[in-house]
């Protein structure tokens, strides 16, 4: 039960960090910086290989990171026709 409490919080604080870094902050909640951080640790786990069951370390918060990133340039893409 902590390993899921834990993933939320870390989740939410990477989908925060992708949204202050792709410029959606204002358009999306709490629940919504969860759900994209934890669906770009998922991203993260098919481009880099780094399994989202592994132990939360530097790296595997990076590759969270890049992976929200990456699924907010895609939602960006397909609403506005641009990257941000």
């Amino acid at each position: 039960m902590v390993g899921l409490i834990v993933w939320l919080v870390v989740g939410g604080v990477c989908g925060w960090l992708a949204s202050m870094v792709m410029r959606t902050d204002g358009q999306q909640g709490v629940v919504l910086n969860v759900v994209v951080g934890i669906i770009g640790a998922v991203i993260a786990s098919f481009i880099f290989g780094v399994g989202i069951n592994q132990a939360i370390t530097v790296m595997t918060f990076v590759y969270s990171l890049i992976g929200a990133i990456i699924l907010l340039a895609i939602v960006n893409l397909v609403r506005r026709g641009s990257v941000r």
